[in-house]
C-alpha cells in the first residue's frame, strides 16, 4: 500500500486548539471537494509506503516520542488507514487529522479536526474540534451536527489584504454575537512561518 504525499515538513501548528505546538505535517494529495481557498497543489505528490512516511517524519524531528504528526491535505481520509496510523504510533507519534468530514475515519487517530465545507454531506458526527472557514454561511447548523469539544471560526483568507481584514472583522463580529465560537487565525501566515 502506498500513499500520495504532496509534502512533509516540520513546523508549528498554526490553527485551532494546538496553535503553537511543534508538529510534523504530512500533506496528502487529492480531495473529494474543490474549495476555492484551498492551498494544496494536488498534481504534485510522491508515492510513499507507511514505512517511508514514518522514516521521513523521524528525520524531521529531534525525537518522535510524543511528537504530533498532522495528517492533512487535500482530504487525508481518502487515503489514511489503520496501517498508517499504527505505523506512526509504533514510532512514538501522536496522530492528528484535519478532515472535511465527508468520509469515515479509520481507528487510531488521537485528535480529529473537522473542517466541514458548505453544502458537503458529512459522514462523521464527532470531532475533538470543529474548525469552520467562515465566509458568512450558516455555521449554527454545522455546530448542531458535529459533537465537538472545541468550536472555532476561521476567517477566510484572500489574496487581497483588505478583503482579508474585512473577513476577520465579520468573523469577530459573529463570534461576539455567538460566543460559543472562538476565533482561529492562521498564525503561521501572520507570523510568516510555514
Amino acid at each position: 500500500m502506498t500513499y500520495r504525499v504532496n509534502e512533509m515538513f516540520y513546523s508549528l501548528q498554526g490553527e485551532g486548539f494546538y496553535t503553537g505546538r511543534a508538529a510534523v505535517f504530512v500533506r496528502m494529495s487529492g480531495c473529494n471537494l474543490r474549495c476555492a481557498f484551498c492551498d494544496t497543489d494536488f498534481a504534485q505528490y510522491k508515492e510513499m509506503t507507511s514505512a517511508e512516511i514514518v522514516a521521513a517524519a523521524c528525520t524531521l524531528v529531534p525525537q518522535a516520542a510524543g511528537m504530533l504528526v498532522v495528517l492533512t491535505g487535500g482530504e487525508p481520509s481518502l487515503q489514511v488507514d489503520e496501517a498508517l496510523t499504527d505505523s506512526l504510533h509504533r514510532a512514538g507519534f501522536e496522530v492528528a487529522i484535519e478532515t472535511n468530514g465527508t468520509r469515515p475515519l479509520p481507528a487510531g487517530i488521537d485528535w480529529v479536526t473537522c473542517s466541514p465545507k458548505e453544502g458537503a454531506a458529512l459522514r462523521i458526527d464527532r470531532a475533538d474540534e470543529l474548525k469552520v472557514v467562515y465566509t458568512g454561511q450558516d455555521v449554527e447548523a454545522i455546530y448542531k451536527v458535529i459533537d465537538a469539544r472545541h468550536h472555532w471560526l476561521q476567517p477566510c483568507g484572500y489574496a487581497d489584504a483588505e478583503r482579508t481584514r474585512d473577513s476577520i472583522a465579520r468573523t469577530v463580529d459573529y463570534i461576539r454575537a455567538h460566543p460559543h465560537w472562538r476565533l482561529s487565525l492562521q498564525t503561521h501566515k501572520l507570523a510568516g512561518f510555514r
